[in-house]
């Protein structure tokens, strides 16, 4: 788990101070302090479940369940990825940030794979604060898939300390009744919305209609409330039952307090909320999953301790984005346009529900495109030329239009990006991302200025749809 439950004895010695997840449980990888991190790319036998008649054979970093990792704006970081793997190279991509393009962990593309048994340091000074995520960039479906992945908070984004602070970490698991998981990659996952798990999870604790994971949080408090959305395929409609709520900030970006009836989460996503919490003690905040049949409770947070009497205050706000705005006076439109791959992309009946290792030679490997280009299945090693090359220092406009019949949340590394606009949602606040989610038959129109040199991946962050084409690189030369 990434939290464990807050102690009343923690409540009652007074006030949390923004000592973030450290405060709310179990320590973090590293703190503000020497940001000098250890990450061990590693193989675990561990119990998902605990009736599981044999473990499940996850890939952790530190042998932990999506490891917190916590830095400070503006301080240098050195990040070393030690690979123990046994099977196969891996990389870490720094998801949302707008690092050195050296360092943005896309193996052949900006560094070379890591190799079992070789390590790589990463080394950037982090110039947004808010939460992100990393995760390797090699075989993701499977790697990210077995759980290799982790929770990144930046500080220095708060000019207030919050009460509380808790992150929430969403993942489903394939577990298959006799423990093992898989298939990450089928026909008919890759062609329609993707495979989707068996097991839902948040901070690696299973979330069932009988039961979730339990916080207990401040009364009469400002919690800081951090969602993230790690799974490779579902889509997730957050909502708080039970206390007044603002988003605050979207993939790590400050957003003006605005108040929060739901928001859509596409994997790679996250939300950060400024939740109040009720005065009276015992009563239950429920974080819920409404893009469900029957809402799913994600968490519940139960208030314990007096009030700190936080009511009739306005919500605690962020400092503004530290990102630079585009001229959208002088910025050029491009179009990116999310397809099906030319040819036929409906999976045969007898062959869709195979993982793709029993069907490449029997069914296409590129399902999906972008600009009518596909991303080969050796494509980082040999790439294809880019979807756009912007010039540096340049604002330009994307108009993102998806014409398939899937849903599709799109993500550039290296760079955050305004969401302007929206052809099937008028009420879509502009807000920063790097990751935004395009529906089916939707235009959405983003706007970013180009100041980061290198070759960027553009792509679908349904990993089964990444691996089977709908990627790219766009050139900021």
């Amino acid at each position: 788990m990434i939290l464990s439950p807050l102690t009343r004895r923690a409540l009652m010695g007074g006030v949390l101070a923004l000592g973030g997840l450290a405060a709310l449980g179990r320590r973090p990888v590293a703190g503000q302090e020497g940001q000098a991190i250890r990450l061990a790319a590693g193989e675990v036998a561990r119990r998902l479940l605990p009736d599981q008649p044999q473990p499940s054979m996850l890939r952790l970093y530190n042998e932990t369940v999506m490891p917190v990792v916590r830095l400070q704006r503006g301080v240098p970081a050195a990040l070393t990825l030690e690979n123990g793997l046994p099977d196969e190279h891996t990389t870490i991509h720094w998801h949302g940030l707008r690092i050195p393009n050296a360092m943005d962990g896309v193996p052949y593309v900006t560094q070379p794979p890591v190799e079992p048994g070789e390590a790589f340091t990463y080394r950037f000074t982090p110039p947004d604060a808010g939460t992100f995520f990393f995760h390797p960039h090699c075989n993701t479906v499977e790697q990210l898939g077995r759980g290799l992945g982790g929770v990144l908070i930046v500080d220095g984004d708060a000019p207030q300390p919050f009460d509380a602070d808790l992150a929430l970490a969403y993942k489903d698991w394939d577990l298959n009744d006799d423990g093992t998981l898989g298939p990450f990659l089928t026909l008919r996952g890759a062609a329609g919305p993707g495979t989707f798990g068996s097991l839902k999870t948040v901070n690696g604790t299973p979330v069932t209609d009988d039961a979730c994971p339990v916080y207990e949080v401040p009364a009469g408090a400002d919690l800081r409330l951090r969602v993230l959305n790690l799974d490779n395929t579902r889509l997730l409609r957050i909502a708080v039952e039970g206390a007044e709520s603002w988003m605050i900030a979207t993939d790590g970006m400050p957003l003006a307090p605005l108040a929060l009836n739901f928001w859509n989460l596409g994997p790679a996503m996250r939300v950060d909320l400024a939740v109040r919490t009720p005065d009276e003690e015992g009563t239950e905040i429920l974080v819920q999953n409404l893009r469900a049949a029957v809402p799913v409770v994600l968490a519940r947070l139960k208030v314990v301790g007096g009030p700190l009497g936080r009511a009739g205050k306005a919500p605690p706000a962020l400092s503004v984005p530290f990102v630079p705005e585009p001229d959208l006076a002088d910025a050029p439109t491009l179009r990116m346009v999310f397809s099906s791959a030319p040819g036929p992309s409906e999976p045969p009946a007898e062959l869709a529900d195979l993982p793709f290792a029993d069907t490449l030679c029997l069914a296409p490997r590129t399902l999906w495109a972008i600009n009518a280009q596909t991303w080969p299945e050796d494509g980082h090693a040999h790439p294809p030329a880019p979807l756009a090359v912007l010039d540096r220092g340049r604002s330009y406009v994307l108009q993102l239009e998806n014409i398939s019949k899937h849903t599709h949340p799109i993500h550039l590394h290296g760079h955050s990006f305004k969401v302007l606009s929206s052809s099937t949602d008028p009420d879509l606040p502009v807000h920063w991302a790097d990751t935004t989610l395009l529906g089916p038959g939707e235009r959405r129109q983003v706007a970013l200025l180009a100041d980061n040199p290198g070759d960027w991946m553009f792509h679908c962050h349904i990993i089964e749809h990444q691996e089977t084409g709908m990627m790219g690189i766009v050139r900021v030369a």
